[in-house]
């Protein structure tokens, strides 16, 4: 199976003020999402392996975007999300979600030892999702506890599925509840 990319979309969002003081370094956030067609909309399919497997190459064009938009900076927590059509249903984003698609996104930025927090759900054109982020080499650091609420006005149709990775260059702005830092766990 080959999934058809209907559409495409990147955000970019730079941060400099949360309420305390400014930040010398922005907090860079980066979503890309791809709209894809689902094809088992409308109908309750068993296997849905066709999708885990056709999902590598989906995982790869969206790292490459993704590294690309935070460019020059590098990704330091990620995270990612899917919402799909009302003629599917949510079992079609985490069949697209799983670790056949995050392994390329991994390998785009450069790797990543933490798993990627996730959230699915089926929803209307304009549902907005919160896609939970994490650091990217350990899931301990608490800096990098973050998300990145997305809406896209004409997605998902209903016969659709919106999949979106989110990367982020640093962790929130003025953090400060302890725990291990990016440093301390980064792999050299």
């Amino acid at each position: 199976m080959e999934l058809v990319v209907r559409r495409t979309h990147t955000i970019i969002d730079d941060k400099k003020f949360d309420g305390g003081r400014f930040a010398e370094h922005a907090l860079r956030k980066v979503a890309v999402a791809a709209v894809v067609e689902n094809p088992f909309a409308g109908a309750f399919v068993e296997d849905l392996s066709p999708l885990i497997k056709a999902s590598a190459s989906l995982g790869e064009f969206l790292g490459i975007e993704a590294a690309r938009a935070m460019a020059p900076e590098k990704a330091q927590s990620y995270g990612k999300a899917g919402i799909v059509g009302i003629a599917g249903e949510q079992e079609h984003a985490n069949a697209l979600l799983t670790t056949t698609f995050a392994n390329p996104l991994r390998a785009a930025l450069g790797g990543g030892e933490a798993w990627i927090s996730s959230m699915t759900k089926v929803g209307v054109p304009g549902t907005i999702i919160d896609v939970p982020m994490n650091c990217k080499d350990e899931i301990y650091v608490r800096s990098h506890y973050d998300g990145m609420t997305l809406m896209l006005p004409e997605s998902p149709q209903p016969d659709e599925i919106v999949i979106i990775f989110c990367i982020a260059n640093r962790g929130r702005l003025n953090a400060r509840v302890g725990g291990p830092s990016f440093d301390s766990v980064r792999k050299p």
